[in-house]
């Protein structure tokens, strides 16, 4: 994979061509910065931005007063390569907080397994109800270790609509969920995003992981895509690279509350 031209497209494609990530919310431009708006539940925040040392704090001051306006805390989502070189630190001094980097990694969707291996005992479920969804945000809950707010009331949002932009799947051992995973797909890019995947701590080692890759990259590959995208933890990271993954970017969410 040529990963500069790769990533020339994540860019282009995925970040400034953005699409509303569900029911609801908008996605809009606001000289060099976009960004996404919604409720109190939903992901709020700027996707992308091409910022130059001369403007860039004002940019930044803009954004706080337009989401500090609406009573919104919001996320600036910053990759390493963004411009200027020193927005991390120009987002800290504005009162953001960072958060863990991430990996931006990527794996063209036909040099990936897409046949899931499971662990005896567990088996996949796709989530098309609420109920569905509750288990899905235990799974979370108990993987990452702590709640994600407004998880649930996106995922009912997106089920209410009917949305075919999204696709949820539980690993299931009897009725007990272990793990989780989404796939947003973004129509007319190529890029389809993976999203959760934790699998609680009694089940790690033994695959789960892997295999809701190997099932959404299969689905992905079944919808056409050629690319699947992960914004990668340091726990995941390691196994997404053994499967086909390459690591294009680091990004890391800085965010503000009003």
């Amino acid at each position: 994979m040529n990963r500069d031209h790769v990533l020339a497209l994540f860019d282009e494609r995925v970040r400034r061509g953005a699409r509303p990530d569900g029911p609801g919310v908008r996605v809009e431009r606001d000289g060099a910065v976009l960004r996404q708006v919604g409720g109190e539940h939903d992901w709020n925040g700027v996707l992308w931005s091409a910022l130059d040392t001369a403007g860039a704090d004002a940019a930044i001051a803009a954004q706080v007063r337009w989401f500090t306006a609406l009573g919104r805390e919001f996320e600036w989502k910053a990759y390493t390569y963004d411009s200027p070189a020193d927005l991390g630190r120009r987002l800290r001094s504005a009162g953001f907080t960072a958060g863990p980097d991430e990996a931006l990694m990527v794996a063209r969707i036909a040099d990936l397994p897409t046949d899931p291996a499971l662990p005896d005992g567990v088996r996949l479920e796709p989530v098309t109800d609420p109920a569905g969804v509750e288990l899905m945000v235990a799974a979370h809950d108990q993987a990452f270790g702590t709640p994600s707010p407004g998880l649930r009331e996106r995922l009912l949002d997106h089920l209410r609509q009917g949305s075919e932009e999204i696709a949820m799947v539980l690993a299931l051992a009897g009725d007990q969920p272990v793990s989780a995973a989404r796939m947003e797909l973004n129509p007319g890019t190529g890029f389809a995003g993976l999203w959760g995947g934790g699998t609680v701590p009694a089940w790690r080692g033994r695959g789960v992981y892997r295999a809701l890759v190997a099932h959404r990259a299969r689905r992905a590959a079944e919808l056409g895509y050629e690319y699947l995208y992960v914004d990668a933890s340091d726990q995941s990271r390691p196994i997404l690279q053994r499967l086909g993954f390459v690591q294009l970017s680091t990004t890391t969410p800085y965010v503000y509350r009003p």
